[in-house]
């Protein structure tokens, strides 16, 4: 299915796998809105490999923590191309903290990871719902298995990713029937987020049984199915961890 005509907003996408998604969709033909919060180098970078694939790009510097500048985001989108077929909500934050020290799981941590999480996902597809129900478009919400196991580099996060698949499955209720509204779930994902944590990553894929860890082309690849498939698909989160949590 071509995406040729279509708009893709894909919040945190200057790095890792927002950058695998904004480029496999622009592959697609889609064009793209890159949304970063402070990454503005590697969102540029990110915007030249997307239009070397001949399609027109927006870079728009946001924080999905903040009500009003996901609005004036969404708004710049409409402005420039007067149209929005495809919201990926791909920005997350995380601090490791072990789970087992409680005492070392602060307040603020609480806070950010919900703020950007969950809240940040809800206010993108709440300033997306009008454009996206015109265009009977589709959103897709890049959670974690953390989400599901309560595993992963903090309790708060973890809650954070629990909480956005439930999001997920209520905002499909709410933008049925015009808009498809899914979940990816990621394991561990060679990005800049396991830097200093490589021999984390390397114990988890030992455990999973395609033996090794994903990386940011192998979760795009899942979102890109879902963009351009499972037309009969909403509410669901599909787990990609090379097979961990079976």
């Amino acid at each position: 299915m071509s995406l040729r005509g279509k708009v893709a907003l894909i919040t945190g996408s200057a790095t890792g796998i927002g950058r695998a998604i904004a480029i496999d969709l622009a592959k697609q033909g889609a064009s793209i809105v890159i949304n970063y919060s402070r990454s503005e180098k590697d969102a540029q970078e990110t915007a030249e490999m997307v239009q070397a694939h001949g399609v027109d790009c927006l870079v728009y510097q946001a924080s999905v923590a903040s009500d009003e500048e996901v609005r004036a985001m969404v708004d710049a989108t409409i402005a420039k191309f007067g149209r929005l077929d495809i919201l990926v909500n791909n920005a997350g934050t995380t601090t490791f903290v072990p789970h087992d020290d409680l005492e070392a799981l602060q307040e603020e941590h609480w806070d950010t990871v919900m703020d950007v999480n969950v809240k940040g996902l809800f206010f993108a597809c709440r300033a997306a719902e009008e454009e996206l129900k015109k265009t009977k478009g589709c959103i897709v919400n890049v959670t974690s298995v953390a989400g599901l196991t309560g595993g992963g580099s903090s309790i708060a996060y973890s809650a954070s990713k629990a909480a956005a698949v439930s999001v997920t499955k209520s905002l499909a209720r709410v933008f049925a029937p015009e808009v498809r509204v899914n979940g990816v779930a990621p394991g561990v994902v060679m990005t800049r987020w396991m830097d200093g944590h490589e021999e984390f990553a390397k114990k988890h894929s030992k455990r999973t049984p395609l033996g090794r860890p994903a990386y940011p082309e192998d979760i795009s690849e899942v979102v890109l199915s879902l963009i351009t498939g499972a037309s009969f698909m909403t509410g669901q989160t599909l787990v990609v961890d090379g097979g961990n949590l079976i």
